[in-house]
């Protein structure tokens, strides 16, 4: 027997192109660039007399930024934050050149993940919307 009482599942958030595309690039970005916070660290690659441990903080601090906004991409506000942080790892570039190619590949995913996921979002919503008209 079935028990009728129990509220049926709700079904789940429709999650755009975009925004799945990006998340999955931001999950795997904030462990490259922790990665790359401890190579700075390693290479004490800090200007001055900043202390390397600082490196070691940023890459923390960028890690958990960039997973808290892989979760949130689906505001408009947290698309625009992934652009923010996007520029702030490419200028880690100054410190440790190699970071370049970090900022390229995945700035390139970001930018295919944002522009051409949003692109062929609208592509399908309008077959959908061709499907829904009367024929």
């Amino acid at each position: 027997m079935t028990d009728d009482s129990t509220p049926a599942p709700r079904p789940r958030r429709y999650r755009s192109l975009p925004e799945k595309l990006g998340s999955a690039v931001l999950g795997f970005e904030s462990i490259v660039v922790f990665l790359a916070g401890l190579t700075v660290y390693g290479l004490r690659a800090l200007p001055g007399d900043i202390p390397a441990w600082w490196a070691v903080i940023a890459g923390t601090v960028l890690l958990l930024v960039l997973i808290l906004l892989s979760g949130m991409l689906r505001y408009r506000w947290a698309r625009v934050a992934g652009w923010i942080v996007q520029g702030i790892i490419a200028l880690g570039a100054l410190l440790v050149p190699s970071i370049l190619l970090i900022t390229l590949i995945f700035g390139g995913l970001w930018a295919y993940a944002m522009v051409g996921g949003a692109k062929i979002e609208r592509r399908v919503q309008l077959a959908k919307n061709d499907d829904d008209l009367p024929s």
